[in-house]
């Protein structure tokens, strides 16, 4: 079976290239061949719909890893007929998380969360009265998080009217959210990694100097077995999301319960490796041949 790879021209850190090597590897051991590629190579034509494929493609292959978030490629790709991991919707409702908080409302427990009004990027906000109504809604501190972001870099606390100006000033006019503050699971979280339906893998992430878990913020991590009913929620999410494979983050409610804190579809699974020892992206090959065999 032959499949592509494609990923984005111009984020090709050795961060990246590294995760990349990881799932080339993981095909050739299932057995399979695996090319990559970058999003660059193909040009879509809007006219007919049709994808002009890179020079080294002679056909189409079996399956698609689509690490990226190109949703128009991936749309097209899709037209094509091409079966992609994920799909493009999948990856739009986790790329935005206003989206994602959208699609899932009334289907798991989250934080309070309330968008704010769309604005230029070159204006951003003149009128700060929308804050005087989250304000209402939402007690300090809060957080505040831009729609489009990872690794936590993109998600800020406010913990009273001037640190939430300032983190307004900061994003300009980018698109955001305001969300309840989960005092609770400050500065930890869990993140599973679901593949095909299965929790194959869990860790705890745990920050004591930040109220953000994520491993890049200065995080740690060690091995958690999760709860049935957090389990039940990663599942469920995927499940509401089309998610062929994902990285779930809960947090801790005040009793213990779990709240959804965000899907990320194309998530890293080198520090869960080093965490746990389990290779999610042999887990994601055995889905995908599993599928399409």
């Amino acid at each position: 079976m032959k499949g592509w790879l494609i990923v984005n021209r111009f984020l090709y850190t050795d961060k990246f290239s590294e995760l990349y090597d990881w799932l080339i590897r993981a095909a050739v051991k299932a057995g399979s061949d695996l090319t990559l590629l970058t999003n660059d190579l193909f040009l879509v034509n809007t006219d007919s719909g049709n994808v002009i494929y890179p020079d080294i493609c002679a056909q189409a292959p079996d399956y698609v890893i689509f690490w990226d978030k190109d949703i128009r490629l991936a749309r097209a790709l899709e037209a094509q007929g091409l079966r992609l991991y994920n799909r493009a919707d999948a990856i739009e409702a986790c790329d935005d998380k206003s989206l994602t908080c959208r699609l899932l409302a009334g289907r798991v427990r989250m934080p309070r969360t309330f968008t704010f009004p769309f604005t230029y990027e070159h204006l951003g906000y003149n009128n700060l009265e929308f804050l005087d109504r989250i304000e209402a809604e939402l007690d300090y501190p809060f957080i505040i998080k831009e729609c489009y972001g990872s690794f936590g870099a993109q998600v800020y606390l406010a913990g009273s009217r001037a640190e939430a100006l300032s983190v307004i000033q900061k994003v300009g006019g980018r698109p955001c959210i305001a969300q309840e503050y989960i005092g609770s699971g400050r500065g930890r979280d869990i993140r599973i990694n679901v593949v095909g339906d299965k929790c194959v893998a869990s860790m705890l992430r745990y920050n004591d100097g930040d109220f953000r878990a994520n491993i890049t913020a200065g995080g740690h991590m060690k091995q958690y077995a999760p709860t049935d009913e957090q389990c039940s929620m990663a599942l469920k999410v995927c499940r509401e999301l089309k998610l062929d494979y994902a990285g779930v983050d809960i947090l801790f409610g005040r009793d213990g319960e779990p709240v959804l804190c965000e899907v990320n579809s194309n998530a890293h699974f080198k520090s869960i490796y080093d965490c746990t020892g389990i290779n999610v992206a042999e887990a994601l090959i055995r889905h995908i041949m599993g599928e399409t065999a």
